[in-house]
């Protein structure tokens, strides 16, 4: 399991499935609500049309015996006094639930008008016993008889009546009903309306709930059923689709494995023809085995350059030694010590190109370029040439003796290509310190300005290792003005001659 999901596919295809499932949930929530609302608001739009057809009538002054009432599986309806006595229901409702009166049929003494008198409440008016509201209207008639007892003939009740008044907000509850049998839900409207002659009454209408009920019952099973599917459709399209866009990434780790156990690094990654994350992945790969095969290569050369180049002063300096042990007046002392000389400022020379090689940063003293050539000059004293100078005070950061290694790998080249002249040259422009080393030799050809900057090359192949040297003085040079900052290159100086000119950053002058 732990391998599985090891897996960027198995992870994306989690991560999508989970996503969508969420989705989903939510979206399935949110429709189901909204249904329910919906078809709940039908539910309490019915219901308050129906209480309020049954408040019309009332508060028109109609006998409760003659209420139209709505079919009871329709709308239930009650009619409930200020006293909270049921005055008229529907017919064949058998309990209801949710309007707070469980009473389901009308009694004479809820069916008398308020204002009635006490003793007309003993119950004569439902002689049959049967409760189904006969007495109600007997009630009601007897009711009315007494009032006109004590009227004149002309003040009919039903003339002088003014029509009631109905309460324009409704309050919505939850409940049940059962009607001829059938038990349901529903939402129940109660309607306020005052009236004259029977106060204030209270009518409760119900609106059925089982649309509402089938409609999320219908939806919840689709949701159910449908969202399954479609998250198994969701997590085999992403599967599918990750496999296919990982299929170069596969390319490349065999590929890859391919190249570490052959230790072949010519060999290259493929490339898809696409233009996302993986094709630059894949081109920066084989950017990076191309920079390590030239790396490789490079140390190559450079250990078997070096092999060679320290062979040479071996041999002939182990020459001298036997020669000199075998027959001690044939030593020569003088060729001895330049051979361990050369062989010492070689040594001198890989070790610092291994420093530089290995990142080794400069250091950060500030030195002053004019007083830095001055004292160098001044420690030269075998130099073939004369060296001009023309010095300008200009300060630099970086390591003095690297520079002073850049100062003499310069100045020994122009003395082995100078006829008569050699000239040290330091100034300013703009941020940065220059540093020139001219000579009025033959110059450089401008097809090889770049390559004598290669180690272990020389152009002249005629001359000999001794007055040549090994190669590595200007490769050296350049790479110290590369690790301070700097720029080393060559041009054709005024005099016909060459011209290696240091470019080095001045050092920002610290803040107070």
């Amino acid at each position: 399991m732990r391998r599985l999901f090891g897996s960027v596919r198995a992870r994306a295809t989690l991560g999508a499935s989970l996503v969508v499932a969420l989705a989903l949930i939510a979206a399935g929530a949110a429709v189901l609500l909204s249904l329910r609302a919906n078809l709940t608001g039908q539910a309490d739009g019915r219901a308050d049309s129906a209480a309020r057809e049954v408040a019309s009538q009332l508060a028109t002054g109609r006998a409760y015996g003659d209420l139209d009432l709505p079919d009871g599986e329709d709308a239930p309806v009650q009619v409930v006094d200020e006293n909270r006595k049921l005055v008229a229901a529907s017919e064949d409702l058998e309990r209801i639930s949710g309007t707070g009166v469980d009473a389901v049929k009308p009694g004479s003494a809820a069916a008398k008008p308020s204002g009635a008198g006490a003793g007309d409440g003993d119950g004569d008016g439902d002689s049959d016993g049967d409760g189904d509201g006969d007495g109600e209207s007997d009630s009601a008639e007897k009711s009315q008889a007494s009032d006109r007892a004590g009227r004149p003939d002309s003040a009919d009740p039903a003339d002088s009546a003014e029509p009631g008044e109905i309460d324009d907000e409704a309050d919505y509850t939850d409940g049940s009903a059962t009607v001829d049998g059938e038990s349901a839900d529903y939402r129940f409207a109660a309607v306020e309306v005052s009236t004259e002659d029977k106060g204030d009454l209270t009518v409760y209408a119900g609106g059925s709930l089982s649309d509402e009920r089938s409609a999320v019952s219908t939806a919840l099973t689709s949701m159910l059923i449908g969202f399954p599917l479609l998250l198994g459709v969701v997590a085999g399209v992403t599967w599918l689709v990750t496999r296919r866009a990982l299929r170069p990434v596969a390319a490349i780790t065999a590929e890859m494995s391919a190249i570490t156990a052959s230790e072949d690094l010519a060999r290259r990654v493929p490339e898809p023809d696409t233009h996302d994350e993986i094709a630059r992945l894949a081109r920066t790969t084989n950017e990076t085995l191309t920079a390590l095969q030239t790396s490789v290569e490079r140390q190559r050369r450079f250990v078997a350059d070096a092999s060679h180049e320290l062979r040479s002063p071996i041999a002939s300096l182990r020459t001298q030694l036997e020669v000199g042990a075998a027959h001690p007046e044939l030593l020569d002392v003088d060729g001895a010590v330049e051979d361990t000389v050369r062989l010492q400022e070689l040594a001198a020379d890989l070790l610092l190109l291994a420093r530089l090689d290995a990142g080794e940063k400069p250091g950060e003293a500030r030195v002053d370029l004019a007083a830095f050539v001055r004292e160098e000059l001044s420690q030269r004293t075998r130099d073939r040439v004369d060296v001009h100078t023309d010095l300008e005070s200009v300060e630099v950061a970086g390591s003095r003796g690297q520079l002073a290694r850049v100062l003499g790998n310069l100045l020994n080249n122009a003395q082995r290509h100078a006829r008569s002249r050699v000239t040290v040259t330091t100034r300013a422009d703009g941020a940065w310190a220059v540093l020139e080393v001219t000579d009025d030799g033959s110059g450089v050809p401008p097809g090889e300005r770049e390559r004598i900057f290669e180690r272990f090359v020389r152009l002249d192949d005629a001359r000999t290792r001794d007055e040549g040297g090994a190669g590595l003085g200007l490769a050296i040079a350049r790479d110290v003005a590369a690790r301070h900052g700097g720029t080393l290159g060559v041009g054709e100086a005024p005099c016909g001659g060459a011209l290696f000119q240091l470019r080095l950053p001045r050092p920002r002058p610290s803040a107070r």
